[in-house]
């Protein structure tokens, strides 16, 4: 297939750029990033409804990945948790070639074609998940099998992808297409391509949490309190909220553990 994100830069001669040259080529490369993930909005929709329909039964989402695909899945996932206060096991990332391959690459894990699936059976996936790859190619192998695998089984399958037509959007049922173009450095899809699946799962997860009655008005109510700086925030909130002093707003938070705890109080 004729993978666009493959395509040569349309940029030449970059080494005899200077820093700032580059600078400007790079920030008008990425400015075209956001138009086009608001075209592909309406298909960003229908995989968050599913995604919250699944997850009000007991559902969970699984992101899977190989190299920066892995790890912008993985990094959305642990986001979760302190922001939205859901479990752990809510939102899951899993990367080719397991945990070590976030910091350094594992040769050959993303093109094994079994891996995917064992990672999944790990946590006992089922068909109340959704499963969503991430492959800006749209052909790796551990990605595709491993929604394959999903669709053979019953399981919801959606995909983030950069290339259109690619095997992996065949094998999903709610496939995202954002197509950004040939990268500044031909090739390097952890540019544009990585930036537009960044976009794309704050979306997936932050409307999806929101849906679920995880932020009140524009507030984290339920984010954890596991730094000094998130309880100030939730001091802050609390006092504003309630018209009541922040020493007194810091107080009941520590007491109650929680700001929708406190507001629930009163």
């Amino acid at each position: 297939m004729d993978k666009i994100t493959e395509r040569s830069s349309h940029h030449r001669h970059l080494e005899k750029m200077s820093v700032g040259q580059l600078l400007h080529r790079i920030n008008e490369e990425d400015q075209t990033v956001a138009q086009s993930v608001k075209r592909i909005i309406p298909s960003i929709v229908s995989l968050v409804d599913i995604v919250v329909q699944k997850m009000e039964v007991g559902g969970r989402l699984f992101y899977i990945g190989a190299g920066t695909s892995g790890r912008l899945g993985i990094l959305d996932a642990s986001e979760c948790p302190p922001t939205f206060g859901v479990p752990d096991d809510f939102v899951i990332g899993l990367i080719a070639g397991g945990d070590g391959a976030i910091r350094k690459a594992v040769e050959f894990a993303e093109d094994d074609e079994t891996l995917a699936w064992r990672d999944l059976q790990a946590y006992n996936i089922s068909s109340t998940d959704v499963i969503i790859g991430i492959a800006a190619s749209g052909t790796t192998p551990y990605v595709v099998s491993g929604l394959e695998a999903c669709r053979r089984n019953g399981i919801v399958t959606a995909c983030i992808t950069c290339n259109p037509n690619s095997p992996l959007e065949a094998v999903s049922d709610f496939p995202i297409v954002c197509i950004v173009g040939p990268e500044i450095v031909t090739g390097s899809t952890r540019m544009k391509s990585g930036t537009a699946q960044k976009l794309i799962l704050n979306m997936i997860s932050t409307s999806a949490m929101i849906q679920l009655g995880r932020v009140v008005d524009n507030k984290m109510v339920d984010m954890q309190l596991s730094n000094n700086k998130l309880v100030d925030r939730g001091a802050r909130l609390v006092a504003s909220r309630m018209g009541i002093s922040y020493e007194e707003a810091k107080r009941r938070l520590l007491q109650y553990g929680s700001v929708r705890k406190v507001l629930e109080s009163n």
